[in-house]
């Protein structure tokens, strides 16, 4: 039988189920750097058209959504007002600490910044809750989610993981704004 990708492959599948018997949860999370109490890669095995599939996923929250779709916004416009843009690159010296950006890439992040602040204060961008399935994804099926709480723990894994395979996750269609936290003054 010709399965779509290696996420489909039955050995792969019950690898996966002991893995998850063995650890006592419904979830491996995909070891990364990009991991945070905000963004989750991880696997898990529901069902795609009645038959057992790794779901390739990654959950977030919705702030994170809001800041990462501010951000993107404000990098069109940069890339407007500056043809050369290709990001900012941080670099550190041998002492780890932060080597002073060029004078354009200076420009350049205090007019993403006000771009952001403008973009915050006049409600440009408005998130909700969804979820998105990749079919033609490269392991199993992709799955990106955001979900309105504050962080992302093995609890909130656990029950969006529920939800999603018992079929009753309901999303919230409300859309939301979030603002940025003031660095405090001394």
């Amino acid at each position: 039988m010709k399965y779509p990708n290696d996420g489909f492959l039955p050995e792969n599948i019950e690898g996966l189920k002991q893995e998850l018997i063995s650890s006592n949860k419904s979830f491996k999370i995909i070891p990364s750097e990009d991991n945070t109490d905000e963004y989750v890669n991880f696997h898990f095995i529901g069902k795609y058209e009645g038959k057992d599939v790794i779901y390739d996923a990654v959950l977030y929250t919705l702030k994170l959504h809001y800041q990462s779709e501010l951000y993107e916004l404000a990098e069109h416009e940069v890339a407007k007002k500056f043809p050369n843009y290709k990001g900012i690159k941080y670099e550190e010296d041998e002492n780890g600490n932060l080597i002073p950006l060029k004078t354009e890439e200076e420009e350049i992040g205090w007019f993403i910044t006000e771009m952001i602040m403008d973009m915050e204060e006049e409600g440009t961008v408005r998130v909700q809750e969804f979820l998105g399935l990749d079919t033609n994804h490269d392991f199993g099926i992709g799955l990106d989610a955001a979900l309105n709480i504050e962080s992302i723990d093995e609890e909130a894994l656990e029950k969006f993981i529920e939800s999603f395979n018992d079929d009753t996750l309901k999303l919230d269609d409300t859309f939301y704004t979030f603002e940025s936290e003031e660095e405090e003054e001394d």
